[in-house]
């Protein structure tokens, strides 16, 4: 199995619960996100320009299972037996009530090839009458929710505006692990205010938790959000990682998470013409390869 350190990727993760090749077609719901309608705050978190990492992002999307179909029809030209996760990503996937969420989850799985959901969202958005009619879906279906958590430091969580606490995630990821429902968290490294043994702090709360799977990335100055204009005024300071210093942080959090959490990632690639910084030039699959080769010379390193 293709391994970061001694942790299942993401393709090794769902290989123990779906057969075959597997792949995540990205769902907007065209719905909203609590910190932008007023529920639970305004503006978003000060990073967040949700079309830096929502391919096509519109406010008036296209039906699921038209979005799905072209998703389908876009890989099955080279993998014609590919299976589908429909992962519904933008904003906020819990934000609307329940009957029209289920409407929305079951419009997803009745397309051909959709073998189960992946939902983002916030981890104060996730009310019970929800979960527990997602723990019926997952009875005949692979089902897993992804919760944006981006730090255990309630100091930060409040700088970035994120309108949550990590007491709200943690409460979240046991109240879904006890549905019986795969759990993955969001993280992001080098969030202002957070130095290599503030990020190392997160990864020791994850561990406490009964977390299924991480998903982590470098913190992304993007344009036309609130923390660019913060950085342009001098008002914050955010960290500027190099590649060599970036790969160090990543071998730390293989070393120090739990081995049975599986790792999706540690990098993201937001749009050229939206990114400030950091401006590394490198794809996702290159950063990947660099990251194994670091490991591998930690590894030969301790052996001598």
């Amino acid at each position: 199995m293709n391994r970061l350190g001694s942790h299942d990727d993401f393709a090794s993760f769902i290989s123990r619960h779906l057969h075959g090749k597997i792949q995540k077609l990205t769902v907007n719901a065209g719905l909203s996100c609590p910190n932008r309608d007023g529920k639970k705050g305004l503006g978003g978190c000060t990073y967040c320009n949700n079309q830096s990492f929502s391919p096509g992002f519109s406010s008036t999307p296209a039906p699921v299972t038209q979005q799905l179909e072209a998703g389908k029809k876009f890989f099955a030209r080279k993998y014609p037996e590919m299976r589908y996760l429909a992962y519904f990503q933008s904003y906020t996937a819990t934000n609307a009530s329940t009957p029209h969420l289920m409407d929305l989850f079951h419009e997803a799985l009745s397309v051909d090839g959709i073998e189960g959901l992946i939902i983002g969202t916030r981890p104060d958005c996730m009310p019970d009458d929800l979960l527990q009619e997602l723990a019926g879906l997952r009875r005949n279906h692979f089902v897993m929710v992804e919760y944006g958590a981006e730090s255990a430091h309630d100091r930060t969580l409040a700088a970035v505006n994120r309108c949550h606490t990590w007491a709200d995630t943690a409460n979240a990821v046991i109240r879904t692990h006890d549905a019986g429902i795969p759990v993955g968290l969001h993280l992001i490294m080098g969030l202002p205010g957070e130095d290599r043994e503030d990020i190392l702090a997160t990864i020791d709360a994850v561990n406490l938790l009964p977390v299924d799977i991480i998903k982590c990335h470098q913190l992304q100055l993007i344009r036309g959000t609130r923390m660019a204009l913060q950085a342009e005024r001098g008002e914050i300071t955010v960290p500027q990682w190099s590649v060599d210093r970036y790969l160090d942080l990543c071998c730390d959090i293989i070393d120090r998470l739990r081995p049975d959490i599986a790792i999706e990632r540690f990098v993201s690639q937001s749009p050229d013409n939206l990114l400030i910084s950091p401006r590394w030039g490198l794809k996702n699959y290159q950063f990947t390869d660099m990251l194994k080769r670091r490991l591998h010379e930690r590894e030969e390193t301790i052996t001598i």
